[in-house]
């Protein structure tokens, strides 16, 4: 992000490294720079279906548009987090973030409002087999 720089001073920083990790890519190695990181060179899909089988805390994912898309698409999310932050990038935007994605109904669970500006939506998704219409999704 752009004008933002973490610093071990940082308070949700020193949290996040303190967290367990896990990195999906064929293309790093260990050992990682980041604490507490395990690195899977394995489908990101199996990988993630065999952790929630295992685990019994929630699981999230940070930063991976195609890793969100294949997991979403395989029936693995079960909360759909957006914030929405008070800017359009129309023409210094890179690209649209749901280009890709499955059509999916949304049923908004919890929502937040951080600084008076930042939006936390929270959805359960529901992966559609057809058309989105003018009905909710079900």
């Amino acid at each position: 992000m752009s004008g933002f720089a973490a610093t071990s001073d940082d308070e949700s920083f020193a949290q996040l490294t303190a967290m367990s990790k896990v990195v999906f890519s064929s293309t790093l190695s260990e050992p990682l720079a980041w604490a507490n990181t395990r690195l899977v060179g394995e489908d990101p899909v199996e990988a993630v279906r065999s952790l929630k089988a295992e685990s019994t805390r929630g699981l999230r994912t940070i930063g991976s548009l195609t890793l969100c898309r294949s997991l979403l698409q395989a029936g693995l999310v079960d909360r759909f987090r957006v914030v929405v932050f008070p800017v359009i990038t129309g023409s210094t935007g890179r690209e649209r973030i749901y280009d890709g994605y499955p059509d999916v109904g949304l049923e908004m669970v919890a929502s937040r409002t951080f600084d008076g500006r930042l939006q936390l939506l929270e959805y359960v998704p529901t992966v559609l087999t057809g058309p989105p219409s003018s009905e909710r999704a079900a």
